[in-house]
């Protein structure tokens, strides 16, 4: 009697707590999203305070120690050098073209998955958008790097053709390719979301009210897959402008963005700070994009 009394105890306090928890159901909810809201505090705004904080403070120059004073001298000396200006501005127009290549590329696929290919073709497609993300990052660029080389796949592609050879090792277009290349999947999978959603009988419609293929598209298709396409690009475009290993592996260490001269600083200058408020200049750029692209929908399409 006492094993099957031991046994009925833990079984009987779950059911009074499973009662206790019926009956408050914000109490539930909130236990339930605790331990996700706690990780995100913990490692995402309270990493964001403390990059704040750091970029406040100051090194020494002659020590090299970080003095634990509120100054923005950092900010300022970011804003007067007009190197880091060519920086942000490079680093921002790449992550807009990657953007915009990606978009474009990923449409007509998307479009095509949803409105013509069979079922067995949509599921080689997805298989084939996927595939890349299987495979590790530092794989793909280095895989890039010896594509983009002057001896190297494409090159050799090219010259069978008589297109080529084209000097594009180690430069901005290299990066460009494979930077759209890295990212293509997060851009398709959003803009195959939000085109699945668009019901066809509104193509139906616009057809029998006489509205020919580019009516369609300009009035009915594009308004309605414009949040799948802000979605994916959020992904393309906050990639882009964080990274730091794939220009230096494809771009070859000619050229500097925000993330390998932030790199640079922390780890080779060990300058903490000075790296910490340059880290700010990227997380002020996707916040602005973010709302941007909040008014245009695409936070409903996540």
């Amino acid at each position: 009697m006492t094993a099957s009394a031991s046994a009925a105890g833990p079984a009987g306090v779950r059911r009074r707590l499973s009662a206790f928890l019926f009956r408050r159901r914000r109490l539930k909810l909130s236990l339930l999203l605790l331990p996700p809201l706690g990780w995100i505090v913990v490692v995402y705004i309270a990493a964001l305070a403390v990059l704040l904080l750091t970029s406040l403070w100051v090194e020494d120059e002659l020590s090299g120690r970080i003095l634990h004073t509120f100054t923005l001298d950092n900010f300022r000396q970011l804003w007067d050098d007009p190197t880091n200006r060519t920086i942000t501005r490079n680093t921002l127009g790449m992550a807009i073209a990657v953007t915009i290549t990606d978009a474009l590329l990923a449409f007509p696929l998307a479009y095509y998955m949803v409105r013509l290919a069979s079922p067995r073709m949509r599921a080689l497609l997805f298989v084939g958008v996927l595939m890349p993300l299987w495979s590790s990052y530092l794989i793909k660029a280095y895989t890039w790097r010896l594509i983009t080389a002057y001896d190297g796949p494409l090159n050799w592609a090219l010259g069978k053709i008589g297109l080529g050879p084209y000097h594009i090792a180690y430069s901005y277009t290299a990066m460009w390719l494979a930077f759209s290349y890295m990212w293509l999947p997060y851009m398709v999978l959003p803009v195959y979301a939000a085109l699945e959603r668009v019901p066809a009988s509104f193509l139906e419609a616009s057809s029998d009210l006489g509205g020919r293929a580019w009516i369609t598209f300009r009035k009915v298709i594009w308004p309605l897959a414009l949040p799948g396409i802000a979605a994916g690009s959020i992904f393309t475009f906050s990639l882009t402008l964080g990274d730091y290993v794939l220009p230096d592996l494809v771009g070859g260490n000619n050229h500097d963005f925000i993330g390998n001269v932030i790199f640079r600083f922390q780890g080779v200058a060990q300058n903490v700070p000075y790296a910490a408020a340059f880290a700010c200049v990227p997380v002020v750029i996707v916040i602005a994009y973010l709302m941007l692209m909040k008014r245009l929908g695409a936070f409903e399409a996540l």
